[in-house]
């Protein structure tokens, strides 16, 4: 299973690991594409990040599902992004997974892909979320396109994908590998 995790200078970078770790545990292929035009890009607080690719490289027909992580203005650079956004419309003409977190849910509005779904975001985007029924959930499934609200739920996040990607019992083997949830 192949997904494609985008990134510009100001992604959250924890947000764009996070899952991108849970989900490579679980054994799928993250590859980290950069939008910014080169390999490395400066994260939200400062960190410079070596992306796999840059997003001219890419098939991204390739794709099983397509991730954006939040930060900003990392989320703006995403929606600015003309091959970007022609690939998020095919994935999604194609059903294939979409996933969005924190502010990245709007560039999914934006383009119409919200649109009679239920969706969730980081709290003030609310309204760039066209055409969904927003809830406050940290994680959710409509469909073909998975939301999450914020950092707090980047590694529900990646559960999530990972279970419906392959199966429950692959993500509960990485969801007790990496000691989540557990008070003892």
């Amino acid at each position: 299973m192949k997904i494609y995790a985008f990134m510009a200078d100001g992604t959250e970078e924890t947000e764009c690991l996070a899952v991108a770790d849970v989900l490579v545990r679980g054994g799928a292929d993250v590859k980290l594409v950069s939008v910014s035009g080169r390999h490395e890009i400066k994260s939200s607080h400062g960190i410079t990040i070596v992306c796999d690719d840059v997003i001219d490289n890419v098939d991204l027909k390739d794709a099983d599902a397509l991730f954006l992580p939040g930060g900003m203005p990392g989320t703006t650079r995403l929606g600015q992004c003309k091959k970007l956004n022609d690939a998020l419309l095919d994935a999604n003409a194609a059903n294939k997974r979409i996933a969005a977190i924190c502010a990245a849910p709007s560039v999914l509005g934006k383009l119409g892909l919200l649109k009679g779904k239920t969706a969730t975001c980081f709290p003030g985007f609310e309204d760039k979320l066209e055409g969904a029924k927003y809830t406050r959930t940290g994680v959710v499934t409509d469909g073909n396109v998975t939301t999450a609200r914020g950092l707090g739920f980047a590694i529900d996040l990646g559960l999530e994908l990972l279970a419906l990607m392959t199966d429950k019992e692959n993500s509960d083997r990485v969801k007790a590998a990496v000691q989540y949830n557990y008070n003892d």
